[in-house]
């Protein structure tokens, strides 16, 4: 059983930076591929980024370049670095942890509120 929670949502203008963080209680942090993903009113949930066990990154075309995933496994905690913030931007945002060793074991946080606007 895996517990996440994110923190860190908050009204932010247009080029500026946020960042969020996702706590996991969990035994063994290694064990679970980290991911953001994001869900504007209206739309489907996107995926925004993955880190994985290893600490390799995957980010979507529309973040790349502006936004940073890291993860600490002592703290047991991925962070997702936003910089050159848009509008676009604006979405609730859910930390995902994902078991590399079973497949489709699955886990959310209950999102934080991420706001671009002047």
């Amino acid at each position: 059983q895996v517990q996440l929670v994110e923190s860190g949502g908050g009204l932010v203008q247009p080029g500026g930076s946020l960042r969020l963080s996702c706590a996991a209680s969990v035994m063994f942090f290694s064990i679970y591929d980290m991911a953001w993903y994001r869900q504007a009113p209206g739309k489907e949930r996107e995926l925004v980024t993955v880190i994985t066990g290893n600490a390799s990154t995957n980010y979507a075309d529309s973040v790349k370049g502006r936004f940073t995933v890291s993860r600490d496994n002592a703290k047991k905690t991925v962070y997702l670095h936003m910089n050159s913030l848009k509008p676009d931007d604006t979405a609730v945002y859910y930390c995902n942890a994902r078991s590399r060793f079973i497949s489709g074991l699955n886990y959310w946080g209950q999102g934080t509120q991420v706001t671009v606007s002047s």
